[in-house]
Order: C-alpha cells, then structure tokens, then sequence
C-alpha cells in the first residue's frame, strides 16, 4: 500500500500534538443518553447544571435532552423505545410493570404539591375547606389530591369531592385563578406552590403531610427518573453514570446559591420567588435507602388503589417488585 507523504506528515502532526500517541485517535465518544422532558418542567434545571458544570462528561456519559410539549408525549416515547431515561411517577412505572413493560425508576424528587391558601385567609385546617371553591391541577386522579381526600375521610368524615366547589385546570390557570381570589384554595404542583408562597399565600397541608399521616414512614420520592431494566442491563457504566451525574447536580444545587441565580433565568424567577423555589427544591432532594422509600412506596400504593381504584392502578392492588431500580439497593 503506498502512503503521500502529505498523509505521513498529517499524522505526524497529530501524533505530535497529542502526548499520549497514536491510540487517542480512535478513542470512543461517550455513549449518549437520551432524556425526554418537558420543554418548561423543573427537570430541565437539573438537566442543566449537569449539562453545564460538564457532569454528564465526567460519568463517561453525554446527557441528550429531547423536549416534549406534554408529558403523556414523554410517556408514549418511553414506550416506543426513543428515549433512554423520562421522568415519571412511581404509580405510572408500576402499572406499566403490571402490563408487561420492563420500566424501573431511580428516585428523582420527594417534591409534591399542597393546597395553598393566602395569608389572611380564615382557612386554617381540612374542616375549613367544607363549601369553598378549590382549584385542584392534575385531575380527579391526582395522586395528591386522592390522599389528602383520604385523609379527610379518615380523620375529619368529609367527603371533599362532594362537600367542596371543586375548579380542575391547568396548573398556570388556577395559580392565577388563586391570586385574583378566584378561588378560596388551589391544589397545585410543588413549583407552582413556591412561587404562590413568595406571593402572599400559605401552605394548609401538603400531599406529604398526608402520605405521613397515611402510613409512610418519611418523604417518598413523587417522581423518578424512568429507563428499563434492558437498556441498564446493557449499559450499565451509562445507566449508573447518569445516575451519579444527578446526584453530584443535586450535590451543587443543594449548597450553591451561585447556582441558582445562574438558572434564575431558565427559571424565570427572581427575589423571593427564586429564593423559595431553590429552598423547596432542596427540601425535595431524596436522601433516604432506597429500601426504605420503597417501603413506603408501596404502602402508599395501596391506599391509592383502594382510592383511586382500576381508573388509576390498572388491575394491580399491589405496586409492582422492580418498580425502584433494583441496583441502588447495593
């Protein structure tokens, strides 16, 4: 085989300027992982710390973000196998496990929503909410909203589906509907809830007081990151590598407020909103066993099977074994 001597001397120059020689020219890039999220979701700040302090790069892995317009497009390309990691709750995973898909999760947040009443509003417990019009994000089936219905059955006898004026809407529209005095009270998402607390209103119970008070032991993880047990059993440096890359962005965004004011504007939130998110993030990052959240998990399944019924666990009266990934337990 003849060589130019032009070829022979861009070697040469490629050798010479890489001090380790030859081999690091065929060296791999990283395997990618393709994360769908929502296009505006809180997820895409952590996506972004480890996106930009490069913690992807240093777990042998490049974190890929596809946006998606709505989570139910998210969970339908989880399904058809185009993505590697979405974000999704525990019940969701269970019941796909139920119906025959290999999906796990690996805690994401212990984050959840709380009915949220402005400051000098007379509500001041569950009895109080007899007769108001509430604003409820999520749906009838809002796991949220199912175990503080629970625990008003349980320890008050009220019936809030029925006593109550009730409002569902999308999340943006109650926290408005809330601020004008639309309405008496507003069941919202965790970040939605922050940014109301920084505007003049109070939380009267949260979605985890109520899990608490139904039989967890402590905070359980309301979301997770979601992949299947195939993908991990065949990439397991790039399954435990995004995993680590999470945790060291949590790591940062647990004790950096430089941090935060760099994703101030992702967030679109300033001064005391931008304050009260980060506190209520952080206040959201699992540190328990796995076991343990799975303990909870479980236990927590079943009241909202016996609330929720087949409309929101399928046929399953049981969470599904591997619905928490199985290799965090080690």
């Amino acid at each position: 085989m003849n060589i130019s001597r032009r070829a022979l001397c861009e070697v040469a120059l490629l050798a010479a300027a890489n001090p380790l020689g030859f081999p690091a020219l065929a060296t791999p890039t990283a395997p990618k992982v393709r994360v769908g999220v929502l296009k505006f979701g809180t997820v895409n700040w952590e996506l972004d710390t480890i996106k930009h302090n490069k913690f992807d790069a240093a777990n042998g892995i490049e974190v890929d973000v596809v946006y998606f317009a709505g989570e139910d497009a998210t969970n339908v390309a989880m399904l058809a196998g185009d993505l590697d990691v979405i974000v999704s709750d525990w019940l969701w995973v269970s019941r796909q496990r139920s119906e025959g898909e290999d999906l796990t999760l690996a805690p994401y947040s212990t984050a959840v929503g709380a009915i949220m009443v402005k400051n000098e509003a007379p509500i001041r417990e569950i009895p109080d909410l007899v007769g108001k019009k509430i604003g409820v994000a999520g749906g009838s089936l809002d796991k949220s909203w199912l175990l503080i219905q629970g625990l008003a059955e349980r320890d008050h006898k009220i019936d809030l589906a029925k006593e109550s004026d009730l409002v569902f809407g999308a999340p943006p529209l109650l926290s408005e509907k809330a601020l004008s005095g639309e309405l008496d009270a507003v069941l919202n998402f965790w970040h939605f809830c922050a940014r109301l607390e920084a505007n003049g209103f109070r939380r009267l119970i949260g979605a985890d007081d109520a899990a608490k008070a139904l039989g967890a032991s402590g905070p359980v993880s309301a979301l997770g990151y979601v992949f299947r047990d195939k993908w991990a059993d065949e990439n397991p440096d790039a399954a435990m590598g995004f995993v680590k890359a999470s945790a060291e962005a949590k790591r940062l965004l647990a004790r950096s407020d430089d941090e935060w004011r760099r994703l101030a504007p992702i967030m679109r939130a300033e001064g005391k909103e931008l304050e009260v998110l980060r506190d209520r993030y952080r206040e959201g990052i699992p540190n328990r066993p796995l076991a343990e959240e799975e303990s909870d998990a479980a236990k927590l399944y079943e009241v909202l099977a016996q609330l929720g019924g087949e409309k929101l666990v399928g046929k399953a009266r049981q969470m599904a074994p591997g619905t928490f990934w199985a290799a965090l337990k080690t």
